[in-house]
C-alpha cells in the first residue's frame, strides 16, 4: 500500500510543474467556474494516459520521429497561441462576479486534450519518466502490479487536476474583477508564450 501511495504521489509531481494546461485551468476557473476548469484538466489526464499507454506499449520510438515531431511542435503551437489569444481577447469582459456560461464543457474538454496530446514536452516527459519508471518497476513486479501502480500515478493525475479546478474556480470568489482580468491576462500571456516557443522548437527541427 506504501507503493502505491509513492506512485500517486509521483502523479501528483509530474502534474504539479506550471506549465499551459495548469494556466488554463486557472482561466476556465475565473470565467467559467469548477466544472469547466476539471473538464479541462481532465481531457489533459486523458491525453496523459493515452502517452502511457503508447509507452506501456512499446511506441516511443514512433513518436521520437523528427517529422512526428516537428508535427506535434507546430500543432502545439497553433493550439496554445489560438487558446491564448482567444483568451486574451475575453480578459476584459469582467463586469461582475457572476460565471460567465459562454464556454460549453466539451470545448474546455477538448481543449485540454488538445494542449497536452500537441506538447512535446509531455511527449517526452512520459517517455523519461514513466519510461524509466516502468523499466524499473517491470524488474520487481508482475504485469498486474504494474497496471495498479500506473493507476496510482493517474489518481495523482486526477487529484491534482481537482485541486487546480478548486483553487482557480475559488478566485473568483475572492478577488476583485480587476485582479480576475490581470489574473487572465498573464495566463493568457503565458500560453501565447508557451505557444511561440513551441513554434521556435518546431523552426529548429525544420532549418
Amino acid at each position: 500500500m506504501v507503493v502505491f501511495f509513492s506512485y500517486v504521489l509521483l502523479g501528483l509531481s509530474l502534474a504539479a510543474p506550471i506549465g499551459p494546461v495548469n494556466a488554463a485551468q486557472v482561466d476556465r476557473g475565473i470565467k467559467n467556474g469548477f466544472l469547466n476548469a476539471w473538464v479541462l484538466g481532465l481531457g489533459s489526464v486523458i491525453a496523459d494516459i493515452v502517452y502511457m499507454i503508447a509507452v506501456f506499449l512499446g511506441f516511443s520510438q514512433f513518436i521520437e520521429i523528427p517529422i512526428i515531431k516537428a508535427f506535434l511542435w507546430l500543432f502545439g503551437c497553433f493550439v496554445l497561441t489560438y487558446t491564448g489569444i482567444e483568451s486574451l481577447y475575453s480578459a476584459g469582459k469582467f463586469v461582475n462576479t457572476t460565471r460567465t456560461n459562454d464556454e460549453t464543457l466539451q470545448k474546455s474538454f477538448l481543449t485540454g486534450f488538445l494542449m497536452s496530446i500537441s506538447n512535446p514536452l509531455t511527449i517526452l516527459f512520459w517517455l523519461g519518466i514513466y519510461g524509466s519508471v516502468l523499466a524499473k518497476t517491470a524488474t520487481t513486479y508482475n504485469e498486474e502490479q504494474l497496471l495498479l501502480y500506473s493507476s496510482g500515478i493517474i489518481l495523482g493525475l486526477v487529484i491534482w487536476d481537482i485541486t487546480m479546478a478548486c483553487i482557480a474556480s475559488s478566485f473568483r470568489k475572492l478577488l476583485t474583477a480587476k485582479v480576475l482580468t490581470l489574473i487572465t491576462i498573464l495566463s493568457s500571456l503565458s500560453l501565447i508564450g508557451f505557444g511561440i516557443f513551441f513554434g521556435y522548437e518546431a523552426y529548429k527541427l525544420f532549418f
